[in-house]
């Protein structure tokens, strides 16, 4: 089992390197802004000391407020594992930088997320929809997202919830 890096030790860091990249840190995870993601992950990945060289996996979440990712992270060399967040605010088009060039296993899950959820990943090799066709209506992961002839019920209205960081 990994163990989990400091996120507040790292923020720290990351912002001596990168100023203002860190919005908040908690115990094992950093929330960075996105026009920043790319940049913090190059550094997490090549500082020797951190070395996160495997990308376990990427999720998207959409809350009332805005749309998030989460990237977890882990190096193989020094086992440790961080997460990673950033946070899109503007849910109309969503844009953030692929870290494909950086971990090849982004590639399917950035494709999954912008299938899913609608965000695009800018720079990424080949994003297109992965699980459904051209053409699909909207992005069913969206809490706006309505399939075709459905009405609005108000019967089971979907609960708010809150980010844990």
């Amino acid at each position: 089992m990994t163990e989990a890096f400091s996120g507040q030790d790292l923020a720290q860091k990351i912002n001596q390197i990168l100023p203002d990249s860190v919005v908040e840190s908690a115990p094992q995870a950093i929330v960075v802004k996105k026009e920043s993601l790319f940049d913090v992950m190059r550094f997490l990945q090549e500082t020797p000391e951190l070395d996160f060289n495997y990308l376990t996996n990427i999720t998207g979440i959409d809350y009332p407020e805005y749309l998030e990712l989460i990237y977890q992270l882990v190096s193989l060399r020094h086992n440790h594992s961080l997460v990673v967040k950033t946070r899109c605010y503007e849910k109309e088009k969503p844009v953030v930088p692929s870290v494909v060039s950086l971990w090849q296993g982004a590639n399917l899950q950035e494709r999954e997320i912008y299938d899913l959820l609608g965000i695009e990943f800018e720079g990424h090799p080949d994003l297109r929809r992965l699980l459904l066709w051209e053409g699909f209506p909207g992005h069913p992961l969206r809490k706006d997202w309505k399939a075709p002839g459905e009405e609005e019920t108000t019967a089971f209205p979907r609960e708010e919830t809150q980010p844990c960081l």
